[in-house]
């Protein structure tokens, strides 16, 4: 959390001391949200030592770019990690980059900054492009260029459609699968297909700023390399998000 209050306070002196031209106005849109999950799942990964945990953020976009903070909270103790109740575990900053290409093809490119807990903080540089037809695929190619010591790459294809049920209420479905090629900070020492998840979510916009959405994930390891360090697992939460 140190790193990160640095960070703000530059940015905030910096915004303090340099002028800005006057006239034209800077149109910001975003939003912010909370959810509680039954653990922290990424990657396959169980991060919460099966606990509950609260995770929330905040995005804003301009022109294209959007700067976002998301953080980890321990809603119980883990007492695998060490983590109390009530401890902050991870807090990322992303900044990114989303134009199309043409009306068929999105990119999107940025970079996260990972501040962790117990751990040493890394970055992943990431790009993803998405075809904009039926199930929206999108691969996306992510770099460790910090803590890696080996390729440092992870590989994700993703599929997903929306389904209207009513008015104010959606359905949403999801596949991804990851391949992961000697990420080894991160992921594993290894090159071969990860895990795939399954996920499931329905939105009820309780008016134009605020929506609802409970979800339900199943990850599940593909390879023998990647069954060696994780096992299947289901992550289910709610969340709180606001729009602006």
């Amino acid at each position: 959390m140190k790193k990160i209050s640095m960070i703000l306070c530059a940015a905030a002196v910096f915004a303090a001391a340099v002028p800005l031209p006057a006239p034209a106005a800077v149109e910001v849109e975003g939003g912010a949200y909370v959810g509680f999950f039954d653990k922290y799942l990424w990657r396959g990964y169980d991060l919460s030592g099966s606990g509950g945990v609260i995770q929330g953020g905040m995005d804003l976009s301009h022109k294209g770019f959007t700067l976002s903070y998301w953080t980890n909270i321990q809603a119980n103790d883990d007492k695998e990690g060490g983590f109390p109740s009530g401890e902050a575990t991870e807090n990322d900053i992303t900044l990114d980059y989303s134009f199309d290409l043409t009306e068929m093809v999105s990119l999107n490119v940025g970079n996260i900054f990972y501040d962790l807990e117990g751990l040493a903080d890394t970055n992943e540089a990431y790009v993803g492009v998405t075809v904009n037809t039926l199930l929206e695929p999108t691969l996306t190619a992510y770099y460790d260029w910090d803590e890696c010591e080996e390729d440092g790459l992870y590989l994700t294809a993703v599929v997903g459609h929306g389904f209207d049920l009513a008015e104010g209420l959606s359905l949403s479905l999801g596949a991804l699968v990851g391949y992961n090629q000697e990420s080894d900070y991160a992921v594993g020492d290894y090159s071969d297909w990860h895990n795939y998840e399954l996920s499931v979510g329905i939105d009820y916009a309780v008016n134009e700023n605020i929506s609802i959405s409970p979800s339900f994930l199943f990850s599940s390891p593909i390879s023998d390399e990647a069954k060696a360090l994780i096992d299947s697992e289901t992550v289910g939460g709610l969340t709180l998000s606001f729009t602006f």
